[in-house]
């Protein structure tokens, strides 16, 4: 493993603990160069899911690609990084939990939108104007109400 610190190779593990509901390793490890300390996750790689878009092209299940939507979503909202990440994970697992090897974009956008909607209307409404497509005043008035 490398350092993120300073990207030499040689860590050591200091504490190992199942995370995740048992799905995931956490991992603290201390690089012996720069001493610094960092943690790591350890989960198994499933199978590759495909993602079904809108016009029918198909790409593999991206989890950032989705963060980054969120992430837009609840720009200058009181959101933390860790319910971001929390929401990531959840989506992913909805989308394992089907156990197929093709999810279409929509569902995608309903989980993040049922997800963000418990948490926060405005990055809700943020994220449904982008996944809506929406043109003008009247499809977010249509929305709200």
């Amino acid at each position: 493993m490398k350092c993120p610190f300073c990207g030499k190779g040689g860590t050591e593990v200091l504490e190992s603990r199942v995370a995740d509901g048992g799905k995931e390793i956490r991992r603290r490890r201390i690089c012996t160069k720069c001493k610094r300390r960092f943690t790591t996750y350890e989960s198994v790689r499933g199978s590759t899911i495909m993602v079904v878009k809108k016009d029918g092209r198909r790409e593999a299940f991206d989890k950032e690609k989705i963060k980054r939507g969120i992430l837009r979503s609840v720009e200058k909202r009181p959101i933390s990084m860790e319910l971001v990440n929390r929401i990531v994970d959840d989506v992913e697992r909805d989308i394992l939990k089907k156990q197929t090897e093709e999810v279409s974009s929509k569902e995608i956008g309903r989980s993040v939108l049922a997800k963000l909607k418990k948490i926060d209307k405005v990055a809700w409404l943020r994220f449904a104007s982008v996944y809506l497509e929406f043109e003008d005043l009247k499809d977010f008035e249509r929305l709200i109400r």
